[in-house]
């Protein structure tokens, strides 16, 4: 009976894991998309959302069958309820990759910004790319050492958020209103995004450890 439990258990880490891969690939692209006005881009964004979405619906399931039918207590209830969680950061992850995405298609033909404040979405959008990539290697291996690294990259990407907005609300900034929202909310997507790759670090961290992690 455990061995069956774990082996189902297996699948559900695998399909979160995969989860967090899409979401990875999801917010690459649409940063793709977003530095270079590329609509065909951003229309595959709502393809992989899709994909996410897809597995959400499994996921959920899977959790609800092995708290049905297995009963699990302790440390296995833990993984479960932690598997339930899990499920709505990733699908949060890949929503907010598609935010950035509809913001293309909107603009399109034009950029949605330009100058120094692109180039600043650009390296937040790759960072959020990497912190996606982390975040699935700490669902595969369950390690605590690399959940805490997720941490200090997202104060890499917490910083360019404040270069950001700084930028915007400098005098010196000659773009119009409506790109300076646009930028606003496009920083914001990708701030959200580091985030939940952090929560996805920290609920890991508790079903290895039964601690929750400091913020």
């Amino acid at each position: 009976m455990r061995m069956k439990f774990h082996e189902q258990l297996d699948v559900l880490t695998d399909w979160l894991a995969s989860m967090c891969h899409l979401s990875g690939q999801a917010i690459e692209l649409a940063t793709d998309a977003l530095v270079g006005a590329d609509l065909p881009a951003a229309e595959r964004v709502f393809e992989i959302n899709e994909q996410i979405e897809a597995l959400r619906g499994p996921c959920e399931e899977q959790a609800m069958m092995l708290l049905a039918l297995q009963a699990p207590v302790a440390r296995d209830l833990r993984q479960v309820i932690t598997g339930v969680y899990l499920v709505t950061d990733l699908s949060r992850m890949g929503g907010l990759a598609q935010h950035v995405a509809e913001s293309v298609r909107r603009r399109h033909p034009n950029h949605v910004s330009s100058g120094a404040a692109e180039q600043i979405l650009g390296r937040m959008g790759r960072l959020a790319g990497e912190l996606a990539g982390l975040a699935e290697q700490v669902l595969r291996t369950r390690d605590p050492g690399l959940a805490g690294e997720l941490d200090r990259r997202d104060d890499e990407l917490d910083s360019l958020h404040r270069q950001l907005l700084g930028l915007i609300q400098d005098p010196a900034w000659t773009d119009s209103v409506t790109v300076a929202v646009d930028a606003t909310l496009l920083g914001r997507f990708y701030e959200r995004f580091g985030d939940h790759t952090v929560v996805v670090g920290r609920r890991v961290i508790f079903l290895v450890t039964g601690e929750q992690m400091k913020q």
